[in-house]
């Protein structure tokens, strides 16, 4: 998650198993999806970056390999095997490596309430230019077709900090037309601005509420 995940995420070769969870849940924090974010999650199908990075919404194994944040799925039993296989590879080529994990590769069936069958909607919604106008484009979505999935998605939105919705949608969207290299820099650039405490002091009162105290109950 977060941090954590921006370790492995830009690597070639990436590895889920039906135990992996993925989330980047910074706009709870008060702050925005970095580690190169605003670059994989902008390259992600259709709107569905924006909608991970917004609601922070937990993925699980099957659904990273299916919008691509994962290479490779393979069940968590046969990993002690897969690594003995990786470690007996005496080359550098990548190619070598492909093939082992192909060999170990399933491709999951994702669970039915999964938020992956829903890119219509989210396009629909997460398309929007503004995180005003994408909010009322879900609430119009749940007049006219009501159930969990979009009132969770609604509660997460206005949880979060509205000023880091707004910073995060925006660095995805200039993610898009930028590379890895110009995202890091420029993220980095982000995070030293925000952690001054000028633009919005969110990320302060988001840590407290939730890793220090953990009331959950942030004060703006």
């Amino acid at each position: 998650m977060g941090g954590g995940a921006g370790l492995s995420v830009h690597g070639r070769f990436r590895i889920a198993t039906e135990n992996t969870v993925f989330a980047m849940p910074e706009t709870a924090l008060g702050l925005f999806p970095d580690v190169g974010a605003s670059y994989f999650l902008s390259r992600l199908p259709r709107f569905f970056g924006e909608y991970v990075g917004l609601t922070g919404a937990r993925l699980d194994g099957a659904v990273m390999l299916a919008c691509g944040l994962a290479t490779h799925f393979v069940p968590s039993t046969s990993l002690t095997a897969l690594e003995a296989d990786l470690c007996g590879v005496d080359s550098n080529d990548p190619n070598f490596v492909s093939t082992i994990l192909d060999a170990y590769t399933q491709h999951p069936h994702r669970k039915q309430h999964s938020a992956y069958h829903r890119l219509d909607v989210i396009d629909k919604c997460f398309s929007r230019r503004t995180i005003e106008e994408i909010i009322s484009a879900l609430e119009r979505e749940a007049t006219q077709e009501p159930n969990d999935w979009i009132s969770t998605t609604i509660r997460a939105l206005k949880k979060a900090s509205p000023s880091s919705l707004k910073f995060s949608l925006r660095s995805i969207r200039e993610g898009r037309l930028q590379g890895v290299g110009q995202c890091l820099i420029r993220e980095y650039r982000m995070v030293c601005n925000l952690m001054k405490g000028d633009i919005s002091r969110d990320f302060e009162e988001g840590c407290r509420a939730i890793l220090v105290d953990k009331d959950r109950n942030p004060k703006i």
